[in-house]
């Protein structure tokens, strides 16, 4: 039995230039940070050749083209895996519309343990390669990739894609104090609202062109953000958050909504310097960054909305269980 623990991420500004439509023409940048909040994935021998897979949904298949989800589906292939196994994953957050990349974290969760479970070792790097791989040209969904490399490396980063696919990311090394204080003045609320990042996505695709000036002033704002967090103003976390979030909501009109926007609001009202709809929009999580002063005020003003409590994680992928039978091996 194999089991991997992968983190979701927050995304603190340059979302959208991670997408190919615009790094194919210049390049994109973005500011993430893993959170404790985790994907976990359970692969286990099989003394049959059947494969089972469970997840809200119970499969039971003898063929790995059979299998309906497709996550599953493509990494099994990808690691060359084909019989005699089953696989069970859970999560901490909903696994559908949080924007915190569930489905990226389960990807490379997925391959971190398929491959332990063939004992093949792998790079960092080719997780976060071949889960964007596959869910963006074996799969289609038309998202970036920058979620793929947040959940596989993990902590704070700076990450660039390039024309040419490559991508870097550049780890933020705060230390374990003021990562501290950094993660005890963000707060994540859920708006009550799921939606799949795909529509958002598809149409922000189509819609590059026309809006890519706004893209481009949102990822230059990543080295100025970068700066302030390595010189310990967190507080302008807060500024280009709020920054950010007004242009992004230019970019679709329904990125926000009237719940949104009124719960946005209610929380600057309050005491939040800014904040962000997590992901691609519409609903999901809303990232807030508010001083501690002014956390119990704005949880007040937020009372019919359910928080999620989190801290920052400086951990990607690991796989946290590995017992195989001398049998399989």
């Amino acid at each position: 039995m194999i089991i991997s623990k992968t983190p979701v991420r927050i995304s603190f500004v340059g979302g959208g230039s991670d997408l190919p439509s615009f790094y194919k023409k210049d390049y994109g940048a973005v500011l993430s940070s893993t959170i404790d909040k985790y994907v976990y994935v359970i692969i286990k021998e099989r003394f049959d050749d059947s494969i089972y897979v469970n997840w809200s949904k119970k499969e039971i298949v003898d063929n790995v083209d059979k299998i309906e989800h497709d996550l599953v589906r493509e990494t099994l292939k990808k690691a060359g895996i084909d019989k005699g196994v089953e696989i069970t994953t859970l999560a901490d957050i909903p696994s559908e519309g949080s924007g915190l990349g569930s489905s990226s974290s389960l990807t490379v969760g997925l391959l971190n343990a398929f491959y332990i479970f063939k004992g093949i070792q792998v790079s960092t790097e080719r997780l976060a390669k071949e889960a964007s791989e596959i869910e963006i040209n074996i799969i289609g969904k038309p998202i970036g990739k920058q979620d793929h490399y947040a959940s596989a490396f993990g902590g704070v980063n700076e990450i660039i894609f390039y024309q040419d696919e490559s991508v870097r990311i550049t780890n933020i090394k705060l230390p374990n104090d003021k990562l501290r204080v950094l993660g005890s003045n963000l707060l994540l609320f859920y708006t009550g609202i799921t939606r799949k990042a795909d529509y958002f996505l598809k149409k922000q695709n189509e819609r590059t062109e026309s809006i890519f000036n706004l893209l481009v002033e949102m990822r230059n704002k990543v080295p100025i953000l970068k700066n302030y967090l390595e010189n310990g103003e967190n507080d302008f976390v807060g500024h280009i958050m709020r920054e950010t979030w007004t242009i992004k909501k230019s970019l679709l009109s329904e990125i926000s909504n009237d719940r949104i926007d009124k719960m946005y609001e209610t929380a600057l009202s309050a005491g939040a310097l800014g904040g962000k709809i997590c992901g691609a929009g519409g609903g999901g999580f809303l990232l807030l960054y508010i001083p501690r002063e002014k956390q119990n005020a704005v949880r007040k003003a937020l009372k019919e909305y359910r928080e999620l409590p989190f801290m920052l994680d400086k951990y990607g992928t690991r796989i946290i269980f590995n017992q195989m039978s001398d049998y399989w091996r």
